[in-house]
């Protein structure tokens, strides 16, 4: 695998306890990180992209069948990974990041949702080469909406010339859909509160100061969201080499 990315950055979260009610009856006895796509996790599949990228540490939080993550966890080696144990309360994306900081101990680092699938080589490639820091304290890694599976949304964010982000608010759409990875910076955090809140109200307060920014991943997306979604994105990971392969051939940066 790679070295460490050109940001610096080599640690990240991967957010790992959502409740997966959408993918029931296979979420009865497995978590939602652990349903396996062509052979190989939600989780793992994260993970190798993170380590693509250089990073060597990862959080992954853990509530819904908590015991079954914390035995992944501790049965892979690389890139080295701490769980953030959320059984006793579910935290969502905001709490869980804020409870898992003194773990992740960095000014800057990844996180990451484990229920996508990103097609396409060095799919966090463009967040390591779009950070810019002191300038940004959030920037995403969005998508062309006619890029995606599995996502009905209209669209999530408009950006600007210089990458900066407004929400799609009352427009009937937005061309750009978040793909579920970033990086940000701890300090982003600040005064933020200790229990259950989304990310959302970190961006907004980032938003209003125009401190989050985009870059676009070139390839496809999926969003695993369902039953027909783990299908769909089985079938475009088993086609993933095929795709990288081209890429190679045709000289395309990754």
């Amino acid at each position: 695998m790679a070295g460490p990315g050109v940001t610096g950055i080599d640690a990240a979260m991967a957010l790992a306890a959502g409740l997966g009610t959408r993918m029931r009856p296979l979420t009865d006895t497995t978590p939602k990180p652990l349903l396996p796509v062509a052979g190989r996790c939600l989780l793992d599949r994260t993970l190798d992209r993170l380590e693509e990228v250089g990073v060597r540490h990862t959080v992954v939080n853990a509530h819904y069948l908590s015991d079954q993550v914390a035995c992944h966890v501790a049965a892979r080696h690389a890139p080295r990974l701490t769980l953030s144990d959320e059984s006793a309360r579910l935290l969502e994306t905001g709490g869980g990041v804020v409870k898992a900081l003194p773990q992740l101990d960095a000014e800057a680092f990844f996180v990451v949702n484990t229920d996508n699938i990103w097609i396409g080589p060095r799919a966090f490639a463009p967040l390591a080469a779009g950070w810019r820091p002191g300038e940004m304290a959030a920037l995403l890694l969005l998508v062309r909406k006619d890029q995606t599976l599995g996502h009905l949304r209209p669209g999530d964010f408009f950006m600007d010339a210089d990458g900066r982000l407004t929400r799609r608010g009352a427009a009937e759409s937005a061309p750009y859909v978040y793909t579920g990875a970033q990086i940000i910076t701890n300090a982003a955090f600040e005064g933020a509160p200790k229990g259950p809140f989304s990310l959302n109200l970190i961006w907004d307060a980032l938003l209003a100061k125009g401190a989050a920014f985009g870059v676009v991943h070139p390839g496809g997306w999926i969003d695993v969201g369902s039953p027909a979604g783990l299908e769909q994105a089985a079938n475009a990971a088993a086609a993933w080499p095929r795709l990288a392969a081209n890429a190679r051939n045709m000289e395309t940066p990754v």
